[in-house]
């Protein structure tokens, strides 16, 4: 099992598309890349703490492999976007990688290097070591599940996670 920690808007958006693929385990939303511990989810908002709103992707890489949960992110968010997704903004909204080691940091850079050829110069998506991971409250782990109908989910997540079933359907879970 391997796990990547990947930030590109809103961790609900993240967490429903990883959900829906075969080979992933598990996904924690949570926040990395601050500087303040232990940070609620109310104050990353306040964009002060420097987190960005990430999850946690554990997979099976026999399964599905590293380049496919690498070229699923960017395929759900715009990565030329700095610091905001659509109306989401603020650097907790921020496009980045967080790697643990140096292989996931290469793993990454040719991520972001295969991106090129979609989105064209522009990308900035930062690759940065890991630190802390903070689990989110519980309420924002599998929200899109746990709130199908909600305004957000129906307007933001689900065009993701049905560009996603589209685009990778040979990788998404049978329903």
């Amino acid at each position: 099992m391997r796990t990547f920690v990947l930030a590109g808007g809103c961790f609900w958006c993240l967490d429903a598309v990883y959900r829906t693929l075969e080979g992933v385990t598990d996904v924690v939303s949570g926040y990395t890349g601050g500087n303040v511990p232990n940070p609620s989810y109310e104050l990353v908002c306040t964009g002060s703490t420097g987190h960005a709103e990430a999850v946690a992707v554990t997979f099976d890489e026999e399964v599905i492999p590293s380049s496919v949960i690498l070229d699923v992110f960017f395929s759900l968010h715009d990565p030329r976007q700095l610091n905001r997704q659509g109306a989401d903004i603020g650097t907790q909204y921020r496009s980045a990688m967080f790697y643990a080691d140096d292989d996931q940091k290469l793993e990454f850079e040719q991520a972001r290097d295969r991106a090129a050829d979609a989105w064209g110069d522009g990308i900035v998506t930062t690759i940065t070591r890991l630190g802390e991971f903070y689990r989110a409250e519980e309420y924002h782990q599998d929200f899109f599940a746990k709130n199908p109908g909600q305004g957000y989910c129906m307007a933001v997540a689900l065009p993701k996670v049905s560009k996603i079933r589209k685009s990778y359907a040979q990788y998404v879970k049978a329903v």
